[in-house]
């Protein structure tokens, strides 16, 4: 178990928070000039992980300098197609390191080094470990340029602080970087969930009620004593409101009591990035993807290892079998200290809950162990850690798909997360002849997931269960040149722009040349536009542009034009 201990929040008309560090609150300065004011809240809930820092608002713009936060060198630059776009990392000599992204360029020095890497490397995406103390910071130095790059929903500064050491990321709020706060969360419904000692699944039965109140003070809309017999998880639907903006965010704690004494508590100090995945067995998964609900289970599937649980008795899970009335308490906090509270009566009982236990139809695939399936068509492997709880393992057979090489195999269902990965393997119904090389595997959600073919099977990993089946892909990708083509005058242009598509397997690399020199092609993420913005090395005159663009199953395209400078 954690230790907890319990620090002031900084406002005064708020609570306690939990913590179970504290923080040095007066060496970071916020790395922008503006008020502070965010979008996106650290520990937010988002699909399939947990938001890993606070969202700067730049006021629907880019372009506004970025400030390193404290003295340290630049440690890290990294571009990539999405994530962050273009980000950069701050090492400080206090044992913690800053992240900058989404950020819409560097200072001169290092964009040069980046530009050297890139055309050294021929690479667009980079991820570049910078010599120690290479480029030294003060606090409140200019970095970089706030921008919109990347898988980003329009202009901010996605902002970390890490733990050098173990790479954890950590609520920045907690080192005093805050955000005026005087709003408590909203609760809007909860959820109790009948486990009765079976695993949790898109099978347990539940219930959902709506919730009313406001300033803290929240009540069921249908005032109830709740009867409930057996072991019993509850959960809840819960957003918060800082005073800078009108985005809805995420909480920083929940706690849940039983009859005053803590059962489960969960808290947004800190987490890894390999646990991150784990919001899916945080969240009502089921709840999630069947109808895009946000519930915050409080109780622990057995499988789930991240560092936002400080404490629980019993995973949280509750078991009522006295037949006497009980008080079930929520208590939910922003990192501010703002608090509210809902709580419960529960009519609890001793006589059994009699309906009938769901007989298992499949295979026992147990979290903490190996687990397999196989026929004579299929294959599944699911190495321990990638499941959060024990599961009833399901398969069936669907109908082949237009132009599949294989029936359409239903691995489980959609409604139950995998951490990580796991094997699939499946066999062709007919021979793939000299094709191998071109098989792939496609879920009818996800897309082609990739796939080699080796003793008779297509293997691949796949991150969701669901439908699969086999496909060839034999077709290259498409160019579609936007302002260039043979024999263009590029004069007066900036750069040569283009875009390229893959209908299956997707994009593995591509290649721009001018007069047979390797040029820097950026990818942006939104716009998909390709380009190549003209420097000094392309002097007056008619020159060769030539782009190569492969998929992940080695079709190839090349596109030729000549143009004039």
């Amino acid at each position: 178990m954690i230790a907890i201990a319990i620090f002031l929040s900084t406002a005064s008309h708020a609570q306690e928070i939990i913590q179970s560090k504290q923080y040095p609150k007066n060496q970071f300065r916020y790395p922008l000039d503006l008020p502070p004011a965010t979008a996106g809240s650290f520990g937010e809930l988002r699909p399939n992980h947990f938001h890993s820092g606070l969202d700067f608002r730049t006021n629907q713009r880019t372009g506004f300098p970025v400030h390193a936060v404290y003295d340290g060198y630049i440690s890290r630059v990294r571009i990539q197609f999405g994530g962050f776009g273009k980000a950069l990392y701050i090492t400080h000599p206090n044992g913690f390191t800053s992240v900058y992204g989404h950020i819409n360029g560097f200072t001169d020095v290092v964009e040069k080094y980046i530009r050297d890497y890139q055309y050294k490397n021929q690479t667009f995406e980079a991820d570049i470990a910078l010599p120690v103390g290479l480029f030294k910071v003060l606090k409140g130095d200019v970095v970089a340029v706030s921008g919109n790059q990347g898988a980003s929903a329009g202009p901010h500064l996605h902002f970390e602080l890490r733990d050098t050491l173990t790479q954890e990321t950590i609520n920045p709020q907690l080192f005093g970087l805050t955000i005026p706060d005087s709003k408590p969360p909203a609760i809007t419904a909860i959820g109790i969930y009948h486990l009765n000692g079976s695993p949790f699944s898109d099978k347990t039965p539940k219930e959902f009620l709506a919730v009313t109140g406001a300033n803290g003070n929240y009540r069921l809309l249908k005032p109830q004593v709740l009867n409930i017999s057996g072991n019993t998880g509850f959960g809840i639907t819960v957003s918060d409101m800082n005073s800078a903006s009108a985005n809805r965010n995420g909480i920083y704690s929940l706690e849940l009591k039983l009859d005053g004494i803590t059962m489960y508590t969960f808290a947004v100090e800190r987490f890894a990035f390999d646990q991150t995945h784990a919001i899916n067995a945080y969240i009502d998964y089921p709840a999630f993807i069947s109808s895009k609900r946000w519930v915050q289970k409080c109780f622990i599937l057995p499988g789930s290892r991240i560092s936002l649980y400080p404490q629980s008795i019993n995973r949280g899970i509750m078991a009522f079998n006295d037949d006497a009335l009980h008080e079930v308490q929520y208590i939910v906090k922003d990192v501010a200290g703002n608090t509210s509270t809902l709580t419960l009566k529960v009519k609890s009982s001793s006589v059994a809950n009699n309906a009938p236990a769901e007989k298992p139809l499949g295979k026992l695939f147990r979290y903490d162990q190996k687990s397999e399936f196989a026929n004579d068509k299929v294959k599944v492997t699911v190495m321990p850690g990638n499941l959060y709880d024990d599961l009833d393992f399901v398969y069936s057979a669907l109908p082949a798909k237009p132009g599949a090489l294989s029936v359409t195999h239903r691995i489980h269902n959609k409604l139950t997360p995998i951490h990580d990965e796991y094997e699939l393997w499946i066999k062709p119904d007919i021979s793939l002849g000299a094709y191998t090389d071109k098989a792939v595997i496609v879920g009818t959600a996800s897309g082609s997931i990739g796939g080699m073919y080796e003793d008779g099977y297509v293997k691949a990993k796949a991150r969701a269960f669901g439908d699969y089946y086999i496909k060839l892909d034999t077709v290259a990708p498409v160019i579609t040149p936007i302002n260039i083509r043979n024999g263009s005058n590029m004069q007066a242009l900036r750069a040569i722009k283009l875009r390229m598509h893959d209908n299956l397997s997707g994009i593995k690399s591509y290649t721009g040349k001018i007069d047979g020199k390797w040029v820097l092609v950026e990818w942006d993420y939104k716009t998909k536009v390709l380009s190549y913005t003209f420097d000094d090395s392309i002097a007056p005159g008619k020159h060769t542009f030539e782009f190569t663009v492969s998929d992940i199953k080695n079709n190839v395209s090349t596109f030729t034009a000549e143009f004039n400078r």
